[in-house]
């Protein structure tokens, strides 16, 4: 299928450090299994990253390339989908400020996720940066005019946030810009082996894509069970074990014979964290390989997202052109 007769998908991480399982499962996985039928363009969004660690650029510097290999460790084809740095890219930045025009900050204010966003980092004063989040997001997804958005459930008020906004410019302006959609991901949050529910690299309980056999064990090996199954042959309650909830998201086949063992005592904790363990070394075992391989050529990393980066700017140059004219702000 050619790329111009195909829907455009724009999705993407910010670069504060690698990715990890709760990632793969949430959006990484999806974005290998739709590079095939989308025109799927992916943001490293490294201007982002800095709404909540601007005293860290070191970190974000070394996250855009670490980001960009776990995106291709997990069998994104650089041939198939766009990889692009978000600073690189100035129509973002200038779509940014004309939407910033319209929309108040009541509405920003009144965001429940940038609302739950705050309260998890522990912020009271925001910043103008974190305050207008929704709305740099709305100028990553329409540069480039895609039509679809992978996100989280708590990330739905973005999106909506999203379309008022290109809803109320195309009014304004006579402009076309396409009014996005979210693609739900069914998976939902992994939750962390420490019983916690949501795996977060701010909480110290992530399993990472780069993690090797040692250090997934060692996370494996330590994480919580059932409580009240304190001996080896007592009857187990797999609905509250957090290894458990592992196997049922990526060993699916064996997990309804696991729940049954563990309910009737013939299955230790140890055991079935070793099972669980070599499941999931097989499905990191691919990804490290390949890992490695970009990890020994950080110039075809770098090219990559070169390469990304004029695409996107090429593409967003000329839709800024026409929004410009539209506007009435273009001399020509």
């Amino acid at each position: 299928m050619d790329e111009n007769t195909k829907k455009r998908i724009l999705t993407g991480d910010r670069p504060t450090g690698r990715l990890h399982l709760g990632h793969y499962v949430g959006s990484l996985r999806t974005r290998a299994e739709l590079q095939d039928a989308y025109d799927e363009i992916i943001e490293v969004a490294d201007v982002q990253a800095l709404t909540t660690h601007f005293e860290k650029p070191e970190l974000i510097k070394q996250s855009i390339l670490d980001v960009t290999i776990d995106n291709l460790s997990v069998g994104l084809d650089p041939d198939k989908v766009t990889i692009f740095q978000q600073s690189q890219i100035p129509s973002i930045a200038e779509l940014t400020i004309f939407y910033s025009m319209i929309v108040s900050c009541n509405q920003l204010r009144h965001n429940p996720t940038i609302k739950t966003e705050a309260k998890n980092y522990g912020y009271t004063d925001l910043s103008y940066g974190f305050l207008g989040y929704p709305v740099s997001q709305t100028a990553d997804i329409t540069f480039c005019n895609a039509h679809l958005v992978p996100v989280g459930e708590d990330q739905l008020p973005h999106i909506e946030l999203a379309r008022k906004i290109v809803r109320k410019f195309n009014a304004l302006y006579g402009t076309s810009i396409v009014e996005p959609e979210a693609k739900v991901s069914s998976t939902g949050r992994l939750s962390g082996l420490d019983g916690n529910a949501k795996m977060g690299k701010s909480l110290g309980n992530a399993l990472y894509l780069s993690d090797t056999p040692e250090e997934i064990w060692n996370k494996v090996k330590v994480a919580v069970t059932d409580p009240a199954k304190i001996h080896l042959h007592d009857p187990g309650h797999p609905e509250v074990c957090n290894v458990y909830k592992y196997h049922c998201v990526f060993n699916k086949e064996e997990a309804p014979g696991i729940s049954e063992q563990c309910k009737k005592g013939e299955l230790g904790c140890v055991a079935c964290k070793k099972r669980l363990n070599a499941v999931l070394n097989n499905l990191l075992d691919p990804m490290r390989e390949r890992r490695a391989y970009y990890e020994q050529h950080p110039d075809e990393v770098k090219d990559i997202l070169a390469k990304g980066n004029k695409r996107c700017n090429e593409i967003g140059n000329q839709n800024l052109a026409e929004i410009k004219e539209k506007m009435h702000i273009l001399v020509k």
